[in-house]
């Protein structure tokens, strides 16, 4: 799995249309790969992915997904589900506040955690798990990924003292699963 911009955002104002057709370019191409796309600019990847595939979905070895710190941010799941695509997915991360009943229907997988660094900001552990009973309301997988700290580990993993560890398996392109099975 490549995590593309990991650092920095395809869709920033200021990254040239060209150079995200040079992207999408070279993740189709290499199908034989799974390619995570994160933004906080959720409209502009809506309006870019729907030009550029107009009715047809997205290859499904490119996962879209958006950034959702909080309540306030929650309309980038809607730009996210106007996405024709079979691989969909939302990083509650850093998880600022609580996000409220928000509808995770068609999104493949969550992955929460906390804010690291010296000046992380707490996550509550009711943040949390509002949004796993939500992933089990609408059958989506949910991984908790750290609960932040000072440094990225100093918090642990574990919620209601064990890890979650799902994963959206059923949307990895099959012959990738046939190479990983091999």
């Amino acid at each position: 799995m490549i995590f593309v911009n990991s650092m920095s955002d395809l869709f920033h104002k200021q990254v040239d249309r060209a150079f995200i057709d040079k992207v999408f370019d070279v993740m189709e191409e290499a199908e034989w790969h799974v390619f995570q796309v994160l933004t906080k600019r959720s409209s502009l990847m809506r309006d870019y992915v729907c030009t550029r595939y107009q009715n047809k979905a997205v290859p499904s070895n490119i996962w879209l997904g958006v950034s959702v710190e909080d309540t306030a941010h929650t309309s980038r799941i809607q730009h996210l589900k106007q996405v024709n695509s079979p691989a969909r997915f939302i990083s509650f991360e850093p998880l600022l506040g609580a996000v409220g009943d928000i509808d995770l229907r068609g999104i493949a997988w969550a992955i929460v955690g906390g804010e690291s660094g010296p000046k992380a900001r707490p996550m509550h552990e009711s943040w949390a798990l509002e949004i796993k009973a939500i992933c089990q309301r609408d059958g989506t997988e949910f991984f908790f990924k750290q609960w932040g700290g000072p440094r990225p580990k100093s918090g642990g993993r574990l919620l209601e003292g064990e890890e979650w560890n799902g994963f959206p398996w059923q949307i990895v392109p099959k012959p990738i699963l046939d190479r990983l099975a091999n």
